[in-house]
């Protein structure tokens, strides 16, 4: 079987997985009384855009994934505050040399989806190769291979618009970073059926002296009118722009239409605006939190004078102001879900809330039919310096502000430093590991300060562990060692650790350790299991269950 078709088999959701009605312990946005409560969505969903399925009554929604694979997630709802994780769209990122060892921050910018003719696409900005489309007509199943609509460097936040006479066009911003240019938005032409350019771009958008880095645009049509939608004054600081013109090429009108105001909820930054099947009109958008990365939150659209006004509408003027709470969109279906997170390891294949930090390659790990997941050690590189190298990390997004998560692990350690744990990644990060040492265990602190700078781990020592069981066997041995490990974040993103030899009672371990994002992304928790460079066998580390719950009060 190709490495790809087993990747499919064991990321690719299917339908009855997609179903299910997980229920988080430690965030819902559904208050459960016709009201939610802001974020919707908890997590890192970085530049989050959505659409109506054929039905009028579905909700299909996409976001940032950069290296991170499967890529691409794809979450469905019926309200568009309970969110269920479905599949992904992405199986690789091309080119292979680039994309099969980890490219933090590259890969997968700001996603458009939309459906059209019968058929799903997602548009999105590689700022370092172009523009590229994926289709389906499926959302939950599979999607096409990726076509590269627009070869190029630096264009980003691509989304398409096809128009009543069957003409589509593109509009995309700029990442100065590639091209030099920013706070710019183009315009062009693209071939009916979305899959090349036959038009060249054209500025619609240039607000360096009064809306810098104005980027992340959505491009839509009501009325009669072009809408291009879109913020603008950096991702923690900014405000939400529309604007209007009867031709897509422009000129266009700009307005501020949602900004911090006196609320909590810094930025808030892009998104995507639907109207429903009801006659409503709402906005998804993402707040940036930092370590835990950037959160989606759900405003009401208002339309004043012909201005979408986003969250509560202002006495005077056009700019909104986002709500915390609000009444639930009109819905004939709504079904208390959230993007699952535990996970008891009892299917043949890898739960949709895991991603690689690379392409994925079937040695880095494996799911079983025994209820767990075998997760391999890595061989880490002759100048190792930190994780920030390691592909095979096993990693989901952080859930909420405060949470505990709880794993039983099994290391197969074969060879003097062979180690797996349980960590918290980012630009720096933190791991608790079971590293093996002559005949015996140790537990340890790994931490590095600046992964990202190259800077060196650190390694504390907690406890000493006496293996738990020992192979018989003269062809490559290994020493084994059972234990539970725990993970707790409080407020403020300060983590600590802990351990236990019986699952009942805990030991607190190591010291404090402060969340850091990773690259474009929030910090992820998950497992690592690696061994140093050289020759023989590699060891392994079983993973039985992780599951994630309430901070004790």
């Amino acid at each position: 079987m190709k490495l790809k078709s087993i990747f499919l088999l064991c990321l690719l959701p299917v339908m009855a997985s997609a179903q299910t009605n997980y229920q988080s312990q430690v965030w819902s946005p559904d208050n459960g009384d016709g009201t939610y409560t802001n974020p919707v969505i908890n997590a890192d969903y970085s530049d989050p855009d959505i659409c109506v399925g054929p039905s009028g009554k579905d909700y299909f929604m996409t976001a940032s994934s950069f290296n991170c694979i499967p890529g691409l997630p794809i979450l469905h709802s019926t309200d568009l505050v309970n969110w269920r994780i479905i599949g992904y769209a992405l199986s690789e990122l091309r080119p292979l040399e680039v994309f099969n060892k980890p490219a933090h921050g590259m890969g997968v910018w700001a996603p458009c989806i939309r459906y059209h003719n019968g058929e799903f696409y997602i548009y999105w900005g590689d700022p370092d190769y172009g523009v590229f489309m994926v289709k389906t007509k499926d959302p939950a199943g599979r999607w096409d291979d990726p076509v590269l609509v627009i070869e190029g460097k630096g264009m980003i936040d691509t989304s398409p618009l096809w128009d009543e006479d069957g003409r589509c066009y593109l509009v995309n911003g700029w990442a100065g970073s590639r091209s030099n240019v920013k706070s710019m938005l183009s315009v062009r032409e693209l071939s009916a059926d979305g899959s090349k350019a036959i038009g060249q771009p054209v500025i619609v958008f240039d607000g360096n002296n009064t809306h810098h880095t104005a980027e992340g645009p959505k491009f839509y049509k009501r009325n009669g009118w072009y809408w291009i939608m879109c913020p603008a004054g950096g991702v923690a600081t900014g405000w939400q722009l529309a604007m209007r013109s009867k031709s897509p090429y422009g000129p266009y009108e700009c307005k501020k239409v949602m900004a911090q105001g006196k609320s909590s909820v810094n930025g808030p930054h892009q998104g995507g605006w639907v109207h429903t099947t009801y006659g409503e009109d709402w906005f998804l958008h993402f707040q940036d939190k930092g370590a835990y990365g950037r959160v989606v939150h759900l405003q009401p659209v208002t339309w004043k004078d012909n201005w979408p006004v986003m969250g509560k509408v202002p006495t005077k003027g056009y700019c909104g102001e986002p709500y915390l709470t609000y009444r639930k969109p009109k819905s004939e279906q709504s079904v208390l879900v959230n993007p699952v997170e535990s996970d008891e390891f009892n299917e043949p294949r890898l739960g949709l809330q895991w991603q690689w930090h690379a392409n994925y390659n079937q040695l880095y790990g494996q799911p079983t039919s025994y209820g767990f997941f075998r997760l391999y050690n890595n061989k880490l590189s002759e100048n190792f310096v930190n994780l920030w190298e390691a592909p095979n990390l096993l990693l989901q997004k952080t859930p909420a502000d405060e949470f505990v998560v709880t794993t039983k692990v099994r290391v197969a350690a074969k060879q003097e430093g062979n180690y797996g744990g349980l960590i918290m990644m980012g630009r720096d990060y933190s791991a608790l590991v079971i590293k093996r040492l002559g005949e015996a265990f140790q537990l340890q602190q790994l931490t590095c300060i600046g992964a990202d700078k190259n800077k060196k781990e650190t390694v504390e020592v907690l406890a000493d562990l006496q293996p738990t069981e020992k192979d018989k066997i003269n062809y490559d041995p290994a020493i084994y060692e059972e234990l539970y490990l725990q993970l707790t974040v409080h407020q403020g993103g300060k983590m600590t650790f802990a351990y236990s030899k019986n699952g009942k009672k805990f030991t607190a371990v190591g010291k404090e350790f402060t969340m850091k994002e990773g690259k474009w992304i929030g910090a992820k928790f998950g497992f690592v299991a690696e061994q140093p460079y050289g020759k023989g066998v590699v060891g392994f580390m079983d993973i039985d269950w992780v599951r994630i719950s309430q901070v004790a009060k």
